[in-house]
């Protein structure tokens, strides 16, 4: 009954700076069990010892209960001898080659570490770096692993003896904490603008009086000022060069969440959340004149958003954003702030602190900073909610850089991604990695930025990629930048619709061998035939696809210039549809007559044109058809408004219908449908002309849409054929939602996007599948 065993207990996964070495510490002294625990490269190592019972005991709880913020990928032990001794105590780090551990995302402050915050008699009582094991910054303060103070930008500030007591004992929270720190010893802020004196004071006093200030968060700088401010909103606007683009805002708590929009129970979690991520959620009814702000400033916040009918809300993530709200006792400030990333648009993030200074100098009227360094830049992730699912917009900030399982082994491989919303990942063996967003890669800063966040992937996880993955674009930069650094290795290029299909059929976990009929919907692919596609009908599997049907193609004059001004793709359409370019068409008063000319020239010619089939594109000429949007000031502008005024609206019982004639039909030169458009874009021009609310219009074209991917799946897919659906289109909320309905009405099996964007941003992870398989 008293035999002794001892165990070595080796754990993969994240648990590296979420608290995983005081829990299995704590774990073995309620057990009675002596021996050692350490980080090592690989992951956790424990050896430990006691009666065998007690010991299996302890191996349950690992599997089974461990720290909420830890992932567990693997446990396994293996006998050893017995050495005896008493006691459980934490051993040094140590180092081996060939193995691998996961670094822990960024994590929100915890509720423990906001009470001190606000109590007046805990020695961090306003303490801007307050954190523990439960929270704080992790991936952004990391240089490599494994997880320890000294490779951390925390290495910079010695521990002072309270702290270095808490930190050695295992019944506090902070024990092992890496970037513990107090008042005494820790970072501190700094302020540099209009006023004086305390930072914090300063910077609310800046934002109370319309100023914009930057703020240095956990991974990178956020511009900010009061988001009941007109004025300050629109010289934000004029600053960034933003246009009407959409800004996020942050607010200090739920309560406040819910006075200016609507939070259901699912929105809470999601904000509320160790991630807290930026969440687009309904405007509260009645919410225009609500958002809690300085009395004399009352200004609604549609000019926050304007033209939509959603708000992008975060969470105070940090205690820096919770002493920026203030707390009681401090003059009362906004309490609704516009917080965009720090940049001008289509640059990255700025996060080096002289960086910082030079670059937004021309948009900031003040600077609030510390001197804590951020070692690797990470926007605010981005969800939205879907049939109250969750449906990523943007990963990175509190996601970035969790492993996702692959269905099959795959080959050291780096995945450059695309040109918009990029990522780049790295995989090897089951499991991938996605780095933060990054962004279009339209600079060179952008490039320098990309080159940076593969670098440190590639540290972090131990990949040394053989390969490259790559987009099949010829002019991606992205593609470019593979090719240049391959050092010899093969880059390998993957078809744009096929990585999105794969992505998430890798998603799903499904089987290395599983074929799906794949609808991939966005605004532009380059396809093999050279012409840009974008909406697309897949028979699709990891190692390759075929072409089934897709949108009829019509020319896409100019390239970008057609993409930036929506009525010449509606003009382009309309053409293609054989209809009069009348001026009771809002597209066509819209066009200058000159410009109707030249168009028109072109596509009698086609100088000047591609052949596109972009679903994309197609919404963005509807939006110009009904009257909505005709110019675009950020991408996807055009349909994100027409799905806004098709929220909620009944269409009726009037139903448009796309064609879509037969492969090999009698008119067909092709095995491959095409879907026409034409009878879509005449019911909408009907409509138009008898008078019907552009918001039922938009309604009808939302449903025909949805109706078209039904019709496709019964006419292309056994029921027992997942149906797939991804590409950027699929964020459309009002779209997915009515699809995925139909399909499963209809007996198909659905799967689309829960864990990674369906736009560009999870296009790494779809190419890494199409290459391993291959």
């Amino acid at each position: 009954m008293n035999r002794r065993i001892r165990w070595q207990v080796e754990v993969r996964g994240v648990v590296q700076g979420v608290g995983f070495r005081p829990f299995v510490y704590t774990t073995a002294a309620e057990l009675s069990l002596t021996g050692r625990v350490s980080n090592d490269s690989g992951g956790v190592i424990i050896e430990i010892e006691g009666r065998p019972a007690d010991l299996d005991e302890f191996v349950s709880r690992i599997r089974l209960r461990p720290p909420p913020l830890a992932v567990i990928e693997s446990v396994e032990h293996t006998e050893i001898p017995v050495r005896g001794g008493t006691g459980f105590h934490i051993a040094d780090t140590t180092i081996r080659g060939g193995s691998r551990t996961l670094a822990s995302p960024d994590v929100a402050i915890c509720a423990d570490c906001a009470a001190e915050l606000r109590d007046p008699g805990n020695r961090r009582y306003r303490h801007p770096f307050v954190n523990c094991t439960n929270c704080g910054p992790r991936f952004t303060i990391i240089a490599s692993l494994p997880y320890d103070r000294e490779r951390t930008s925390m290495a910079e500030f010695a521990m002072c003896e309270r702290c270095a007591r808490e930190y050695r004992d295992p019944r506090d929270r902070r024990f092992h904490a890496q970037p513990i720190a107090c008042p005494d010893c820790g970072p501190t802020l700094s302020y540099t603008g209009p006023g004086a004196g305390d930072p914090l004071v300063a910077a609310r006093d800046l934002l109370r009086s319309g100023g914009i200030l930057a703020v240095k968060g956990i991974g990178g700088y956020h511009l900010a000022c009061d988001a009941g401010n007109e004025a300050a909103v629109a010289e934000l606007r004029r600053r960034k060069r933003r246009g009407d683009k959409p800004f996020a805002v942050m607010v200090p708590d739920l309560p406040t969440a819910r006075s200016i929009v609507e939070v259901r129970e699912t929105a809470a979690a999601l904000l509320t959340s160790p991630a807290r991520p930026i969440v687009l959620l309904p405007r509260r009814r009645g919410a225009r004149d609500e958002i809690p702000c300085a009395p004399e400033f009352a200004t609604p916040a549609e000019s926050v958003a304007p033209r939509n009918p959603d708000l992008g809300v975060m969470l105070a993530y940090t205690p820096l954003h919770l002493l920026l709200f203030g707390l009681p006792g401090d003059a009362p400030g906004p309490q609704v702030l516009v917080m965009t990333s720090g940049n001008l648009g289509g640059e990255p993030i700025c996060y080096d602190d002289g960086d910082a200074l030079a670059r937004l100098a021309g948009l900031a009227d003040g600077w609030l900073s510390h001197n804590r360094r951020i070692l690797v830049p990470c926007d605010d992730s981005v969800v939205r909610l879907v049939d109250d699912g969750e449906l990523p917009v943007r990963r990175s900030r509190g996601y970035a850089p969790l492993p996702l399982a692959l269905p099959m082994p795959v080959p050291p491989t780096l995945a450059v991604g695309a040109d918009l919303k990029n990522t780049c990942a790295v995989a090897d063996g089951r499991y991938a990695w996605l780095s933060q967003h990054i962004g279009d890669m339209d600079d060179l800063a952008t490039l320098r930025a990309f080159t940076d966040a593969e670098r440190h992937l590639e540290e972090l996880t131990g990949v040394r990629p053989g390969q490259l993955a790559a987009d099949a674009h010829p002019r991606y930069r992205s593609t470019a930048w593979a090719e240049q650094h391959a050092a010899g290795r093969p880059v390998r290029t993957v078809q744009h619709h096929h990585a999105h299909i794969a992505a998430v059929m890798g998603e799903h976990g499904l089987d290395p061998a599983a074929a799906v009929l794949g609808i991939a919907f966005d605004g532009t692919g380059f396809g093999p035939d050279g012409a840009i596609w974008g909406g697309e009908v897949l028979a699709a599997g990891y190692k390759g696809y075929r072409r089934l049907a897709h949108l009829r193609y019509v020319p896409l004059a100019g390239g970008d210039i057609s993409v930036r001004r929506p009525y010449r793709m509606a003009l382009s359409h309309l053409r293609a549809a054989g209809i009069e370019w009348a001026e009771d068409i809002p597209a066509v008063r819209a066009c200058p007559v000159a410009e109707r000319g030249v168009l028109a020239h072109q596509f009698d010619t086609g100088f000047g044109c591609v052949p596109t089939s972009s679903m994309g594109r197609l919404f963005d000429a509807v939006s110009s058809l009904v009257g909505v949007r005709h110019e675009v000031d950020y991408e996807a502008q055009a349909a994100i408004e027409l799905e806004a005024i098709a929220r909620g609206v009944d269409p009726g019982t009037v139903r448009y219908r796309f064609a879509i004639p037969s492969p090999g039909a009698a008119d067909s030169t092709s095995d491959i449908a095409s879907i026409d458009a034409a009878s879509v874009i005449a019911a909408v021009i009907t409509d138009v002309r008898e008078g019907v609310p552009a918001g039922v219009i938009a309604a009808r074209f939302h449903a025909a849409v949805a109706h078209l991917v039904l019709e496709l799946a019964t006419a292309f897919a056994a029921s027992s054929v997942p149906v797939a659906l991804s590409g950027g289109v699929f964020q459309n909320a009002d779209l997915l939602s009515r699809t995925r309905i139909l399909l499963r009405d209809n007996g198909f099996h659905v799967i689309s996007h829960r864990r990674l964007p369906p736009n560009d941003g999870g296009l790494a992870f779809g190419q890494l599948l199409a290459i391993g398989a291959g």
